[in-house]
């Protein structure tokens, strides 16, 4: 009988099972790091809904090393005081089977609108239009305050002077005083189904909306909201 002499399998097709299975685990864990960054792109999409402008975001991938085990369910969050506004972070954690918290990268963008000064502005000068004029730019790298309508600047004055071409903050404005201290005022008190009005004079300057101080016929003194025309609202 002729016998049958089996010879050894090439030493590259004994390599390739373990190959295969490294090949295999490198592309299940990129579709995972894959599942990750798209989680964080749609949660921002969200988030960022409503903010002035266009919003463009750029979530840094996982590195590639980054090992996750497989997970069926992903929760995006944001750590309590983040802003998704500029550089931030959204942190993602997998509710199961396994259990595990990746913090990713990302950049929010807004381009819109705001207003900057046309010429030098002195400190308590009544403001109008003509003072600025609107630029466009990436309102994420502007103070948060920067006034983005021209319809907030109406009516207000500077708190202290700027130069040409500068940005303005609405913590720069100050709105007319509608009390003024020494004024005679109306002290006006409301309730269901009542109104009182009696006559004070203002203790302290107020502009619409703040809190103001008088001082009533008797020399109570009372506080309350400020209002146009002299009144003050005092809470029943």
């Amino acid at each position: 009988m002729k016998k049958i002499r089996f010879h050894p399998a090439p030493r590259a097709l004994n390599t390739l099972a373990p190959a295969a299975a490294l090949a295999i685990l490198f592309s299940g864990q990129a579709l995972a790091n894959d599942l990750v960054t798209t989680t964080v792109e749609q949660y921002l999409i969200s988030q960022t809904q409503g903010l002035p402008g266009n919003v463009s975001t750029k979530v840094t991938p996982l590195d590639p090393r980054t090992q996750l085990a497989p997970c069926s369910a992903l929760e995006p969050f944001t750590l309590p005081g983040t802003r998704l506004w500029g550089k931030a972070t959204v942190g993602v954690r997998c509710l199961g089977p396994a259990t595990w918290t990746v913090y990713v990268p990302v950049q929010v963008r807004v381009t819109g609108s705001y207003v900057v000064t046309v010429r030098p502005l002195a400190a308590g000068q009544p403001l109008a239009a003509g003072d600025f004029s609107v630029r466009q730019g990436d309102l994420t790298n502007l103070p948060p305050s920067v006034v983005t309508d021209l319809q907030q600047v109406a009516g207000k004055t500077l708190k202290s002077g700027l130069g040409s071409g500068q940005p303005l903050r609405s913590d720069q404005l100050i709105a007319p005083f509608v009390i003024q201290q020494g004024q005679d005022v109306r002290l006006i008190s409301k309730g269901p189904g009542f109104a009182v009005s009696n006559e004070g004079k203002a203790l302290t300057n107020a502009s619409e909306g703040q809190l103001a101080r008088a001082r009533t016929a008797n020399g109570q003194t009372v506080s309350g909201i400020a209002r146009a025309g002299g009144i003050i609202e005092i809470a029943p």
